[in-house]
Formats: structure tokens, C-alpha cells, sequence
């Protein structure tokens, strides 16, 4: 764990930024930027430790900022459902800006996704796979300009980055299985693609917070790429069917073609240099419906 940092994460309120932040923020001195613009955001930083900044990533303003991050975990993201160029300007141009501001840390985070991937059948993709063209093709490209305009600037200042392929995030704070629990409590149909079985490796909030630390530390020029999850596979299919066990409800699978393709992720390159997790999926998937439905009683309390 960072000791007596000064850490910047950007996309600080989010799923995966603010219990990373949070973590952090115990011994170092961490600085959580995002637009802080719904209401209880600022506090939520504040309460947990963090100096909350709002800035409109999308909009830059970086020169506001501090240049003497030791650590930046960069989190912050245009989702790609609207304007391209908006979404290629924050997720690539505004990326690189924030890297070169910061080109003195020790370490930089730039937060990519295996959506980029293109689509390789019943194997885990490797990094070393080629993109695709996804469901949400503006983010995933704007990703992966992000990567390649970030790469650049790395090189070109010998600033140390880990970019990191974000594969299945969930926890507390939400995430696919949390979105997929809701669709099983509320009898919706789960979109599956047709070549079953479609696997993940889900990656639980404790084990992500390591792991991202972790990244920082190991950020290195020539960038280190890495597919960021978990270290076990399991299917939509099995989890899901889990989570109905407990809250006891069937789940409803539809398998179609305008489902995203499976995101499952070889973890070779992970467990070498970020380590691996330990949080068992079906631990973490208890623990999650814990946190986000309390009021419920699940099958193995009864």
C-alpha cells in the first residue's frame, strides 16, 4: 500500500475510483477529481478523506490542477452514448493532456477496457489480440486511441503508465452483475450472446482496489498493458443462476446477436505482474447483494 503519497484519481465518485480513492486516502494525500455536480457528491469525497475538485473532464482545464501528483489513477470516462468526437476528445485527447500535466508522477493509470477486443470465440483474449468493432463502437475506439495518443506521450516524456483493460468490475458500488441482479429481481431477461457458455473473469471491489494500487506502482515506460479482473472464470449463466439461488428468483436468459460479446480475459500477464485476486466469485456475489439490497433474506439465511 502507498504511504505518505500526494494521489490524484480522476472519476473519483465512480464505481471504481472512489473505493480505490477511499483505500488510499487512509494514508496519503489523495485528490478526487470529477464534475461533483449531483447533489452529496462533494460530501461523499469529503466524509471518506478525499479533497474533492471539480473539473468537467470533458472540458479539460487542466492548468487548474496541481503538476506534483506522485501517483494519478485516471478514471474518468466518456461513456460513448452520444457525439464522437466529444467521446474521442475526453477518453484520448483530454487523456493524453492529463498524462503530460502530470508527466512528473511516479506512476500513471490510464483505465482502458476489454471491450476493445475483437471477438475470438471460446478462448481468453490476450493482450496481444486485435480490437473489434463492439456493441458501443465510440467508446471502445476512443479507448483504443486513448491507449495508442497515451503510449505516445509515455514514450515521448518517459512518464511511467500502466494501462490497464478493465474486463468486469462489481461490488458496492455497482457494476454488470449488480445491473444483472436487478434484472433478476425485476423478471427482465438477461441478453446473452448466442455462443454459450459466455464467460467473465468479475473482478470484486476489494480485489480491484489492490490491484489498482498495484498498477500505479507497476507503471512503467514502455507502458505495462494488462487485462485487469479477476483470476477466476465463470459464465453469465452460473453467476447468474447463483444470484437467482439466493434471492430466489429464476433468472431469464435471451440469447441474441445484439448482445455484447463474452469479455473474458486471459489473466497470464496479471497474475505476473499485478498478482492475483482473492475473492471467490460467489463470496463476492454475496457480498454484493448484501450491500445493495439489505432488506432482503437470502436462501441460505432462511
Amino acid at each position: 500500500m502507498l504511504n505518505k503519497q500526494k494521489i490524484l484519481i480522476s472519476g473519483a465518485t465512480g464505481k471504481i475510483g472512489f473505493p480505490i480513492a477511499r483505500a488510499l486516502a487512509v494514508s496519503n494525500e489523495v485528490w478526487g477529481l470529477a464534475r461533483l455536480q449531483k447533489q452529496g457528491h462533494k460530501e461523499k469525497l469529503s466524509s471518506a478523506g478525499i479533497r474533492p475538485v471539480a473539473l468537467d473532464f470533458s472540458i479539460g482545464d487542466f492548468p487548474s490542477l496541481p503538476t506534483d501528483f506522485n501517483y494519478v489513477f485516471h478514471a474518468a470516462v466518456d461513456p460513448g452514448l452520444g457525439d464522437w468526437n466529444a467521446c474521442l476528445k475526453t477518453n484520448a485527447l483530454n487523456s493524453a493532456e492529463l498524462l503530460y500535466h502530470c508527466r512528473s508522477a511516479a506512476g500513471f493509470v490510464f483505465c482502458s477496457t476489454g471491450s476493445i477486443y475483437a471477438y475470438q470465440g471460446q478462448r481468453p483474449l490476450m493482450e496481444s489480440d486485435p480490437p473489434g468493432t463492439p456493441l458501443r463502437a465510440n467508446y471502445s475506439f476512443s479507448k483504443v486511441a486513448g491507449e495508442a495518443i497515451c503510449s505516445w506521450v509515455a514514450s515521448r516524456f518517459d512518464i511511467p503508465l500502466s494501462i490497464i483493460r478493465i474486463c468486469s468490475t462489481y461490488g458496492p458500488e455497482g457494476g454488470a452483475p449488480a445491473d444483472r441482479l436487478e434484472a433478476i429481481l425485476q423478471g427482465k431477461p438477461i441478453l446473452l450472446y448466442p455462443d454459450a457458455p459466455n464467460n467473465y473473469n468479475p473482478i470484486y471491489e476489494e480485489d480491484y482496489v489492490a490491484l489498482g494500487i498495484r498498477a500505479m506502482e507497476m507503471a512503467s515506460n514502455p507502458p505495462l498493458v494488462v487485462n485487469w479482473s479477476g483470476s477466476e472464470t465463470v459464465s453469465i449463466e452460473d453467476y447468474c443462476s447463483y444470484m437467482g439461488e439466493l434471492v430466489g428468483v429464476e433468472p431469464i436468459f435471451e440469447y441474441t446477436e445484439h448482445a455484447h460479446t463474452p469479455l473474458w480475459p486471459d489473466v497470464t500477464h496479471m497474475h505476473q505482474t499485478l498478482g492475483r485476486t482473492s475473492v471467490h466469485w460467489r463470496d463476492g456475489l454475496r457480498r454484493m447483494i448484501k450491500a445493495r439490497h439489505p432488506e432482503l433474506t437470502l436462501s441460505d439465511e432462511r
